[in-house]
């Protein structure tokens, strides 16, 4: 931290007030609710957020009808009761409160306190401010009191001359008892009595009390709230202040309760959160700060905390050239571990590794590193304002706090921690495989041991690759957009070591491999197509494997065909690794919907065989291809069979992206065998892929409801959802989809007997089959359907001439026309030619 004069770095406090509208807006409404009962309101905040500077502006904006007094608990001596009480009693007697009866107690307590002292107006408290007091030592000059509450209160009725006033003196049963009272117990009547003229005072006229950090006066609570009574005489006042408001700052929310419940209802707690972008900006462009790239980089910086932007402000105005750096952020951290205990400092910095952390990874780090482990450490750590919790026993640390705390640590130790928290996160991925309830998503240990393995320099790309795809299985493919966040995030600035220098070109490639299958689940394969240009890389490992049959998955979805078989078939010839098994069901996949049916059957089988056990994903890929297949063919029995094979084999390991393609699959198949459970079952697979965010499969579904509406005849809702299905193919660029869906459509517009349109919507389906060169089956589908109502063309005869040559069904070709021919009666059945 630099060495600099430190008066200045108050200045905050004389600075521009910004936002906490809705701060100061709760303060309003409680003062209009003020009332002969008791109100604390709790502004609760980490070190730094700006709770002194808002309690300095809730006093600005406290009317004159109100008195206000403040209690600082950061200076040492206002910590003590008495220090603290004859404070409080010169501020609200400066504004007209008479504190007759505190007065006459608290010179009993100062002379049993110093009873070396002489009781006169030069060693008393108050004695020029008190009237009361004032007149009876006058009385008493000269004179040995030794304080005694007898003699005191004898002498007022010879000092007093308002008969009320001294009657309220003379019968006052506490002055009366006070000399029989022990030191403890005269401290207490005389937080009363301050409590009785105070409470007095506020039937004329209201107050308000602020009291400032209070975490000064208990640094460190105790597990469950309490703490070593140190603020037992604050509790005590507090509690019989009515008839006013006491505004009470703390890093931690009050934790009375656990002495009391009925605290509960007095205590109403306020979060001070982080300033909005705009109130920093404001902030710095008003201090002085104007340059944008500058404000936006120290805004960004500060997360919101105003003690850190006003330290880069001081920063700024010392040395214009100089941002806030190293010294800024170490005064932070001091600012947050203040009134945190030694001994739990070392294992924070340890902890701020981590982004999340439980009681579990705190033990193993704890047993690591030889620091105390146990829960009352925990307990005491995870009562800070600066660990925020998180659902179910998690825990992270403030976002300044990571990164100043990290400093503390060499390399060596941060990529210790690094390891001992990716085994940590491994292994409650491993638990909660096998039904283990963690409290955290079902993919986050897995996107965490990426990240620690990255910052561990002990991870290669293949691992990186096997934990997103069991992230994939576990919670879908939208898991796998924070591993590649936190990767591109280590590229942008790896480390300058043997591991980066080695690794970080397959670590890149594994960033983008992730990300383009992200996205081809997504639907989005115009950025895959841009991610990929060159598709002529070597692809013998794994990663630049998959990324090469990523980039050919989204040209056949754009309608490239040709160009996306022969990737495939280069990766299933030249890869002999991980990857082959899916080379080969790519290869069968568009192979099938080339029209090579059994060529692509006798593919599957053989990558089925190829496969291992435990590799239920790509076997249940292979089953729901063939169904495809089968789907296709018009043999629905078939079909549904190897989609039932299909869902087994995904649910067996819970693949939530597997098990959602089946759903969409089952209402394609219902929709030619049960509309009105295809209605239903659409309904449902739609709610999954909607927060799987695939919009191709998104657009196959609302296919699927339009064809089993048309058969319902219910041509309204039909057309309805051939609207929503041409939106999401056409947003997903899914071209020989939509084609699909306009083939349908077309026997919509048919029953509306808008024949000149069925046959340009027929015609235009058969050309884009043809130009992604797929579908051959349903380009002759299309010509026989043409020819059943007689819109056929030549164009479209000459393209079934063209189709047919390229179909190897299973069977005959005639088994083929035939179930075609039962299929189209569905739809055309009525239908005048």
């Amino acid at each position: 931290m630099p060495i600099r004069p430190r008066y200045r770095r108050v200045s905050a406090l004389q600075r521009q007030f910004f936002n906490r509208e809705g701060l100061l807006a709760l303060y309003d409404e409680e003062l209009r609710e003020i009332s002969d009962r008791l109100r604390i309101l709790n502004v609760v905040g980490v070190g730094g957020i700006g709770k002194s500077r808002l309690l300095q502006e809730l006093r600005n904006r406290t009317p004159d009808t109100c008195r206000a007094a403040r209690l600082d608990l950061q200076l040492p001596t206002l910590r003590q009761q008495e220090d603290a009480l004859a404070v409080l009693r010169m501020e609200f007697g400066a504004q007209g409160v008479q504190f007759d009866r505190f007065d006459i107690a608290y010179a009993v307590l100062w002379q049993r306190v110093h009873p070396q002292l002489q009781m006169d107006r030069k060693n008393t408290p108050f004695a020029e401010d008190s009237e009361v007091l004032s007149k009876i030592l006058d009385d008493a000059m000269g004179l040995p009191v030794f304080g005694t509450a007898a003699g005191l209160v004898r002498l007022t009725g010879r000092a007093v001359s308002n008969r009320q006033r001294r009657r309220r003196i003379e019968s006052d049963p506490t002055l009366q008892e006070l000399d029989s009272l022990s030191n403890a117990e005269l401290g207490n009547a005389v937080s009363y009595l301050f409590a009785e003229e105070l409470r007095r005072s506020a039937e004329e006229r209201p107050y308000v009390l602020f009291v400032d950090a209070y975490e000064a006066m208990v640094p460190t609570p105790l597990p469950g709230g309490r703490s070593y009574a140190s603020d037992a005489w604050l509790r005590d006042l507090l509690g019989q202040l009515h008839g006013g408001l006491t505004v009470l700052a703390s890093r931690e929310p009050l934790p009375w309760a656990a002495y009391d419940k009925e605290w509960e209802t007095v205590i109403r707690e306020t979060r001070v959160d982080g300033l909005p972008m705009p109130a920093r900006l404001d902030l710095l462009a008003q201090a002085g700060i104007t340059g944008v790239p500058e404000q936006r980089t120290i805004a960004e910086a500060s997360a919101g905390v105003p003690f850190y932007l006003h330290l880069a402000v001081d920063t700024h105005a010392q040395n214009p050239d100089r941002a806030a750096g190293p010294g800024t952020a170490e005064e932070i951290v001091q600012r947050f571990l203040q009134h945190v205990a030694p001994d739990e400092v070392r294992i924070l910095e340890l902890l701020s590794v981590a982004r999340t952390f439980d009681l579990g990874m705190f033990r193993v780090i704890g047993r690591t590193f030889d620091l105390p482990a146990n829960l009352l450490t925990w307990e005491s750590l995870t009562a800070y304002s600066f660990a925020y919790p998180l659902p179910r026993g998690w825990y992270r640390l403030h976002q300044l706090m990571i990164t100043a705390l990290q400093r503390h640590l060499s390399p060596g130790v941060k990529r210790h921690v690094h390891a001992v928290v990716r085994r940590y996160w491994e292994e409650l991925a491993d638990r909660m495989e096998t039904g283990a309830d963690s409290g955290v998503a079902r993919s986050s240990p897995l996107r965490e041991a990426v990240y620690h393995g990255l910052h561990a320099e002990d991870i290669s790309p293949e691992q990186i690759q096997r934990h997103a795809d069991r992230a994939v299985m576990m919670s879908g493919r939208q898991a796998v957009d924070g591993m590649v966040k936190d990767i591109r995030d280590f590229v942008a600035s790896p480390p300058r070591t043997a591991y980066a220098t080695e690794a970080l070109p397959g670590i890149r490639d594994a960033a983008d491999c992730l990300d383009a299958e992200s996205r081809l689940e997504l639907g989005d394969a115009a950025t895959v197509i841009a991610m990929t240009p060159a598709l002529d890389m070597p692809v013998g490992s794994v990663v630049a494997a998959r990324l090469a049959l990523a980039g050919a998955n989204a040209r056949r979805i754009a309608g490239e065909s040709s160009h996306a078989a022969s990737i495939f078939e280069r990766v299933w010839a030249e890869h002999g690794g991980e990857a082959r098994p899916s080379a080969g069901l790519c290869v069968a996949d568009i192979r099938m919907w080339q029209g090579d049916f059994a060529g692509a059957f006798a593919l599957a089988e053989e990558v089925h065989g190829i496969c291992s056990p435990h590799e239920r994903v790509i076997r249940g890929d292979l089953k729901r291809l063939m169904h495809l297949g089968h789907r296709f063919l018009m043999d629905f029995d078939r079909a549904a069979g190897l989609l039932a094979q299909a869902e087994e084999e995904y649910r067996a390991v819970g693949a939530v992206v597997g098990l959602a393609n089946i759903r969409t699959n089952r209402a394609e198949l219902l929709a030619f065998t049960d509309p009105r459970a295809a209605v239903e079952e659409a309904g449902a697979a739609l709610e999954v892929q909607r927060d799987l965010g695939a919009q191709h499969e998104i657009g196959k579904v609302y296919t699927a409801m339009a064809i089993a509406q048309l058969r319902l005849g219910r041509l309204e809702r039909s057309e309805a959802a051939f609207r929503n299905a041409n939106t999401a193919l056409d947003q997903a660029g899914y071209r020989s989809g939509r084609a699909r869906a306009d083939m349908f459509r077309a026997f919509l517009l048919l029953r509306r007997g808008e024949r000149e349109a069925t046959r340009d919507l027929l015609l235009h389906a058969a050309r884009e089959f043809e130009t992604c060169q797929v579908y051959p089956s349903l380009i002759t589908a299309i010509h026989g359907a043409a020819e059943r109502v007689g819109l056929v063309t030549p164009e479209l005869t000459a393209a079934a001439d063209r189709a047919r040559p390229l179909l190897r069904p299973l069977g005959t070709v005639e088994d083929l026309d035939r179930r075609t021919d039962e299929v189209l009666s569905m739809f055309l059945d009525g239908v005048a030619p």
